[in-house]
C-alpha cells in the first residue's frame, strides 16, 4: 500500500476551526474545536484520496511545506 503525506493548514475562524491541504484543492474541513477539525480532515483526505483513485486519476505528490519565520 502506497503512503500518501499531505501538509494541512489548520486556522481559527469565528468560533471554530477549518483547515485544507494546498496539495489537494478543493479539500476542507471544520471543526469546533482543533482535534475536530484535525479529525475531520484526515476523513477529507481519505475521501479525497480515494475519490481520486475511483476516477483513474492520480494522486497529487506533496508539494507543500511551512516553517515558522522567527522575527525580533
Amino acid at each position: 500500500m502506497t503512503m500518501h503525506r499531505f501538509l494541512v493548514v489548520v486556522e481559527k475562524a469565528n468560533g471554530n476551526y477549518s483547515a485544507y491541504s494546498p496539495d489537494l484543492p478543493g479539500c476542507v474541513a471544520t471543526g469546533l474545536t482543533r482535534n475536530e477539525v484535525q479529525k475531520n480532515m484526515h476523513q477529507a483526505i481519505q475521501m479525497h484520496v480515494q475519490g481520486l483513485k475511483e476516477d483513474h486519476l492520480p494522486v497529487p505528490e506533496s508539494q507543500a511545506f511551512a516553517e515558522y519565520v522567527a522575527i525580533p
